[in-house]
């Protein structure tokens, strides 16, 4: 091909790109079927001209056009480890980790359902094996959900909805792709019927070794990237190269799925890129895969179009009927999925509930595409597979691809309208208003400012504040509004405003370097789970998603249970760490929401609403601090670590501005800057790298900090901290069973605990024990003692405590008290506590 015609046609697909975008936006459609179509226009001018007799001028270009040379390899090897990769970069892992039961058992469920729902129903036909008949289920099960996707987006409808149909259609692609090189495989080999049992078997490999491959491959990416941190360009060319990589070796060299190494590549980096690269860094990458992610969204796309008259080529009457079948039977399994699977979850409370509306949305918007059509190319290139299971395969998946694109995607948008998804509820449109009213007030301030800064004439200034007045007036009134808005909702309301308030502070501290990658990234995450949990759950799914935002949740439990019995101790450095940076971030957060509260809530909600949630905030700062005081308890020199590289961060953030400034008055010249720059970007690299955390308590502080031990002298002191034993404990995890035999007494040294006994309730803190009453009591326990938070509890066995009880009258005296609080005669308590004897 003549390199200035493929100039010319690459030239032209980058203007229908651009064209397609406003087009499907006017025209209300789904950009995907735009560039379906242009690509079908595109495909269809060039075969008129190649024909026509009008002229010969463009006989070339058609040419060209018509003979590109299109392969499945292209499709695969090229465009969708961008797709994919993309995506991953994208998604919130932390969020999408919390729903990953529902979305791996919608992906992987879905997608074997689908193959063997159509598979099944085209082997009923007699027309080809079962293996081909599977082959050609896996293929037409890989859906495009980006239609349905963008409109959830659109709808302001749930985001846990929208974050397990994203993450659905993430898995789904890469199983369906795994299952389709596993029965190509057999057609490949003229095995028409083999044991399903032992094809299947093979699937598992596919999916963890091809997982792997991508983990170890990011792995080293990531370490490489972390090496060329001065360089952000080769940065973001390492990441280029790494979903290809992953690809080929996983296919080539390890036999696995390329496809779940590229995702699994890209969700590791998605995770351990923003704690390891500079935010510009990690902020430039994205920005380049989003654009990349597009162009080859685009492109495979209109080159798949381009395929659409070749596969359909030798197409009889008859093959449409097949294509009836496979349509129906698809249908049916997605029925099946949104019908039955996802209510299953939503009582087993795997998943949120999906409404009625919502499923027939995600029925309908399950479009085919480029996939589909990339992976029947295969079929067909490959001379070892059956001529006619070539043919069909091209024609059915081409044939439901059209179905898919033409009367699907079309009417997508008209059946969302009927549904009603367009429709705000009231709560929305509350918020709506609200939204609306607070960013008038913030313009109104900042107008004001300005208009204060450079001076203006009053009455100018006095005439247009009085014009904007009016609307601010107006929009706040309008907030105010609406009889059917209950007090309930108005507290949701505010909480909703105050959790985006939230995540406001934690973007402004990022974007000032306040804070890392990392960081910003929980506490945003952490921001979202509190507006999704606050707008389906109220007051009280906001303190839920505020207790959990204290970070001690089930991977926290796992990882103190490694610690404690396989003195395995990285996991729970690392989540004590994050969780160290976490609560220091949310502790400066939580600070400017009272002012928020008082200047932008107070005047749409009322006072009574105000004082409420000001309560509330306060109840969460209470939290956050004791959380705090605890850690900095057990790791004092941590803390002090942590603070000091706050400090440093703000001065080199300060410093970095006066340069600015120092450059922009003409202070001083353009390499004199860039060389400061480069000054501060050295130290900033420095002062990024988190202090490595020891999990060593330092039980001798601790045990000088407790009152119980108040009256031992400095030697027993000592050997008491030598004898005491460490345990980390997380929220929720059973410290002691009811009627379990008793062999220790524990003290509390950060964290609290619930005793249940005899049908009361009794809650310890820092500083008291619990234990000791069933040690001495010859009856066997009858409590039940659960964390509930993440704390480090100082266990002594039996024999070192009778000793200590026996040195220490304040040990005995608190086991006295303990008795009488549970409610045991006074005579049996002073019995249990023994005599008061001066420490031997």
């Amino acid at each position: 091909m003549d390199i200035v015609i493929a100039t010319a046609i690459l030239a032209v697909f980058f203007l229908l790109i651009g064209l397609g975008e406003p087009l499907a936006a006017r025209l209300r459609l789904p950009f995907n079927v735009i560039l379906a179509g242009l690509g079908l226009l595109a495909g269809t001018g060039a075969a008129f001209f190649l024909n026509t007799q009008i002229t010969d001028a463009l006989n070339p270009v058609a040419e060209a056009i018509l003979n590109l040379p299109i392969r499945s390899n292209v499709f695969l090897y090229v465009f969708l480890p961008t797709l994919l990769f993309q995506v991953t970069l994208g998604v919130n892992l932390r969020r999408m980790i919390d729903d990953w039961v529902p979305i791996l058992t919608l992906a992987v469920v879905a997608v074997v359902v689908a193959t063997f729902t159509v598979g099944y129903a085209l082997f009923l036909t007699g027309v080809l094996p079962l293996m081909a008949c599977l082959l050609i289920g896996a293929i037409v099960s890989t859906t495009d959900p980006s239609a349905v996707v963008s409109i959830f987006r659109n709808l302001a409808a749930p985001r846990r909805l929208g974050r397990i149909i994203e993450g659905e259609s993430l898995l789904n692609d890469a199983a369906a792709i795994a299952l389709f090189g596993l029965f190509m495989g057999f057609v490949m080999r003229g095995v028409p019927n083999p044991e399903l049992g032992a094809a299947l078997a093979q699937f598992p490999w596919l999916l963890g070794a091809g997982g792997l491959t991508g983990w170890v491959m990011a792995q080293i990416a990531v370490r490489l990237m972390r090496w060329l941190g001065r360089f952000a360009l080769a940065q973001i060319s390492i990441s280029v190269a790494l979903p290809y990589l992953a690809y080929i070796v996983a296919e080539k060299l390890v036999g696995a799925s390329g496809v779940i190494a590229v995702v699994g590549a890209g969700l590791t980096l998605n995770l351990a890129a923003p704690g390891r690269l500079s935010p510009l860094a990690w902020t430039n990458m994205r920005e380049v895969w989003d654009l990349l992610a597009h162009w080859a969204g685009a492109f495979i796309f209109l080159l798949a179009a381009l395929l659409i008259p070749r596969l359909l080529n030798g197409a009889r009457a008859q093959d449409f009927a097949l294509v009836a079948v496979v349509t129906l039977a698809a249908l049916g399994a997605r029925v099946a999925i949104l019908w039955g699977l996802l209510p299953l979850l939503t009582r087993l409370r795997l998943s949120p509930p999906v409404d009625r509306s919502y499923r027939v949305a995600i029925l309908w918007g399950g479009l085919r595409g480029a996939i589909t059509l990339a992976l029947a190319l295969a079929v067909t290139e490959s001379l070892r597979v059956p001529e006619e299971v070539r043919r069909l395969t091209g024609i059915i998946a081409t044939g439901f691809t059209l179905f898919t694109l033409i009367v699907q995607g079309v009417t997508l948008r008209p059946l969302v309208k009927r549904l009603g998804l367009e429709k705000l509820s009231p709560l929305d449109a509350a918020l709506a208003r609200q939204v609306v009213a607070v960013a008038l007030q913030t313009v109104r301030e900042t107008v004001s400012e300005a208009a204060e800064k450079y001076g203006l004439t009053r009455e100018t200034v006095r005439s247009e504040a009085k014009s904007f007045a009016g609307r601010l007036d107006a929009a706040v009134e309008k907030a105010e509004e609406g009889a059917a808005i209950s007090d309930s909702d108005r507290i949701t309301l505010g909480l909703i405003a105050l959790a985006g308030a939230e995540r406001e502070n934690v973007l402004e501290l990022f974007r000032d370097r306040a804070i890392s990658n990392r960081q910003a990234e929980r506490a945003l995450s952490e921001a979202d789970r509190l507006i999704e949990t606050t707008r389906t759950g109220g007051r009280s799914g906001y303190r839920r998603a505020a207790r959990q935002s204290l970070g001690q949740g089930g991977p926290t439990r796992f990882a103190a249970f490694l610690h404690n019995r396989l003195h395995i101790s990285e996991p729970l450095a690392r989540l004590t760490a994050d969780r160290f940076e976490l609560l220091l971030t949310q502790g400066l957060v939580l600070r400017d929401l009272d002012g928020f509260i008082d200047n932008r809530i107070r005047r749409i909600h009322g006072r009574r609403v105000a004082e409420l949630l000001h309560e509330l905030i306060g109840r969460r700062g209470e939290q956050v601090a004791q959380a705090l005081d605890g850690l900095r308890l057990q790791y004092p020199g941590y803390a002090e670590e942590l603070e000091r590289r706050f400090i440093r961060r703000t001065a080199l953030r300060i410093e970095e501005r006066e340069y600015a400034a120092l450059r922009e008055d003409g202070l001083i010249g353009p390499e004199l800057h860039a060389t400061l720059l480069a000054q501060i970007e050295a130290r900033r690299e420095e002062a990024e790298a988190r202090p490595k955390l020891d999990l060593a308590v330092q039980k001798a502080v601790l045990v000088q900090q407790f009152p119980l031990f108040s009256d031992l002298d400095e030697p027993v002191r000592q050997r008491l901290s030598k004898a005491l034993v460490t345990r980390f404990v997380a929220a929720g995890e059973v410290l002691q069973r009811r009627d379990a035999p008793a062999r220790t007494v524990s003290f509390i040294a950060s964290g609290a605990v619930e005793i249940e006994t005899a049908g009361q309730k009794l809650r310890l803190g820092r500083g008291e024990m619990f234990g000791q009453l069933a040690l001495l009591s010859p009856k066997r326990r009858r409590a039940e003692v659960r964390a509930l938070s993440h704390g480090v509890l100082l266990e002594l066995d039996e024999t070192r405590f009778l000793r200590l009880m026996r040195r220490s009258s304040a040990v005995r005296k608190a086991v006295r008290d303990s008795a009488l609080k549970r409610g045991m005669d006074p005579e049996r308590a002073a019995a249990l506590g023994g005599k008061d004897k001066a420490p031997a």
